[in-house]
């Protein structure tokens, strides 16, 4: 880890770092923001992940986290949304695949297996590097959350690992990315045209398949431009009451998929997942 900045904020630390990435085989770069709690004891994690042509910096820059952060002493995990320069695979006029759109998954397809695994990344690689950080992180306490193709990736990686993670919701989630328009593109270059392969990383698909988590928490704006064609928060709805899993789907009028929409609910998710991080192990 790479220190490349540090600010305070609200008595706590606003760090970015980089690293080498073993799982994405390039440079990747994060944000954690450490409350200031965190000098006396260890705290919980919260990971966000954003959405597609996003960065770490997106949420940092636009999120409002940090003073309900802060408040409750939490530390927030901003990961990038895909690997990252020049040697890596690319479509630069596609903003729904390649850089800045790596759904959380790992490809198995080529030129794209190499550096594409954002779900080992998310899921193996970072956590080992923070834990072996000097950042006071309990790991026994983890929560997760994330926008559009980041609330897909929360929480199908919620659902594959529900002993991982205390909670999951997620802001306007792309709900059934193997049938949506802007999504199922990607899923077959990454993955291939086995549609079988696909179901790991769709959430109704997931559902159906048998993996559980506790609850959910879903906002969802109703101008939203992408409801109708990529997010169709109704299919989750129905999976969530088909498995009997409690789910808290909040329609906003009037909001749309922007940060301004997403800045106005993100202390309603933080105290929701503090909750259930004050309950965990």
């Amino acid at each position: 880890m790479k220190q490349i900045s540090v600010s305070k904020s609200f008595g706590g630390s606003q760090y970015v770092f980089s690293h080498y990435s073993e799982a994405c085989r390039c440079d990747m770069t994060f944000a954690v923001f450490m409350p200031p709690q965190a000098e006396t004891t260890k705290v919980p994690m919260l990971w966000y992940l954003s959405g597609l042509t996003c960065t770490h910096q997106n949420v940092m820059d636009k999120g409002e986290y940090r003073r309900v952060a802060a408040e409750l002493g939490i530390a927030i995990i901003c990961p990038d949304t895909s690997p990252r320069g020049d040697d890596v695979p690319d479509e630069p006029d596609n903003w729904q695949f390649g850089k800045g759109a790596g759904f959380y998954l790992d490809a198995t397809q080529e030129p794209f297996a190499k550096n594409y695994n954002m779900q080992t990344y998310i899921l193996e690689e970072l956590p080992h590097l923070l834990d072996s950080s000097d950042l006071a992180l309990d790991f026994g306490r983890q929560s997760i959350f994330g926008h559009s193709m980041g609330g897909h990736g929360a929480i199908t990686l919620a659902l594959k690992n529900s002993e991982g993670f205390a909670s999951v919701s997620a802001f306007a989630p792309i709900t059934q990315p193997s049938t949506a328009d802007w999504s199922r593109p990607a899923l077959e270059k990454y993955l291939g045209p086995d549609q079988a392969s696909w179901r790991a990383y769709d959430m109704t698909l997931l559902i159906e398949d048998g993996f559980r988590i506790k609850d959910l928490l879903v906002d969802q704006g109703t101008a939203d431009p992408f409801l109708e064609t990529g997010l169709r928060p109704e299919l989750l709805r129905k999976a969530c009451e088909k498995a009997a899993i409690p789910l808290t789907l909040n329609a906003r009028a009037g909001y749309d998929h922007s940060y301004l929409f997403i800045s106005t609910f993100m202390a309603d998710h933080i105290r929701w997942h503090a909750q259930r991080l004050n309950h965990a192990s």
